[in-house]
This record gives structure tokens, sequence and C-alpha cells, in this order.
């Protein structure tokens, strides 16, 4: 009825909970979710993107890329591996340090670029060999899959990646309106 507001319930979630429908850094998460968060760079170099890279991320072939692995840790546990793709004529003088701190606070607050929007698919997947080396997997075969493709102000892809995510800590969660 018009004019008599939206009553939304509150129930507190055990797991872990990312947002769908914005943009969060993981520190971000972690400070919301009232959790220790630690980033450890495993992997940071530059590479091009072929003809198969470039058909899967959105990027063109050519592009020059930062490729970067990230484990994330939560209270003491690996739970999350990022696998991030940047294009380095939008972020330039990215460093592992920079990496393991928060690439996004380096993008916004030291390069001056705003960052719009994020298109993103939720998947879950078999565990690979790298996910039960680097995650705290427990007896799960399985990791929960969040591919995003981020785009600056311009509209331009600058980012894309793959967050690999141990099912015992995963949780998304929106709250969707009904539109008639």
């Amino acid at each position: 009825m018009q004019g008599r507001g939206v009553r939304v319930i509150y129930q507190p979630v055990g797991k872990t909970t990312f947002t769908i429908g914005g943009i969060e850094t993981f520190q971000e998460t972690a400070r919301r979710n009232r959790l220790r968060a630690v980033t450890k760079v495993t992997k940071f170099e530059t590479v091009i993107a072929d003809e198969r890279f470039a058909a899967k991320s959105g990027f063109s072939v050519g592009d020059e890329l930062w490729s970067i692995e990230r484990v994330r840790y939560l209270n003491g546990k690996a739970l999350i591996l990022d696998v991030n793709y940047f294009l380095k004529e939008f972020v330039p003088g990215l460093t592992p340090q920079i990496a393991a701190s928060s690439i996004y606070d380096y993008i916004e607050n030291t390069l001056g670029m705003q960052i719009i929007t994020s298109k993103r698919r939720i998947t879950v997947e078999h565990a690979t060999a790298r996910d039960e080396k680097l995650l705290d997997m427990g007896t799960y075969g399985c990791v929960a899959v969040v591919v995003n493709q981020t785009f600056n102000a311009a509209g331009l892809l600058f980012e894309y990646t793959q967050s690999r995510h141990q099912p015992d800590y995963f949780c998304f969660q929106d709250i969707a309106t009904r539109k008639k």
C-alpha cells in the first residue's frame, strides 16, 4: 500500500556475507562482518591477453594485464582465492604491496579512477588442485566461484576477477524488490 513503507526483518547470517548488489572491497566486507582480514599475494606478473583469454574475460587480444593471485584469510583461515587481471594502462604502478592491501583503494584514492559497475556470475565448481593447495577446504570438493567484469566511469572494462570461495564461509545476499 502506498505510503506504508517496507519492513525488512533482521535475521543474523552465520556465514560471512558478501553483497550482490554493491561493490565492496575485501577489507570493507571484513570490517562489516567484524572479521580479521589478511591478504597474501601468491603471484604477481604481467601477461598479454591471447584469443582464448580475451574471449573469456572481455579484454582485447594483445592487452597488457597485471595477473595477480591472492589468498584471502578471514580470522586465520584461508577461505578465498582471488585470481585478478587488471588492464595495466588503467592501473599503472601496481605493486605486490598494494595488492596485499587494497587495489580498489589504490585505484580510487591514488589514481582517481571511479569504479562504477560490475557484471557478476556465481557458480559452483569442482575444486582445483590449486584450490586444494591454497585454501582450507576441509571436506569440500567444490568451491563457489564469483566471476566479475568491472567497469570504470567511462564504461571501460579494467578488471576481470575470479574469486574462488571455500563453501563453509560463502554467502552472498541481496534484498530484492518486485516491480509491476
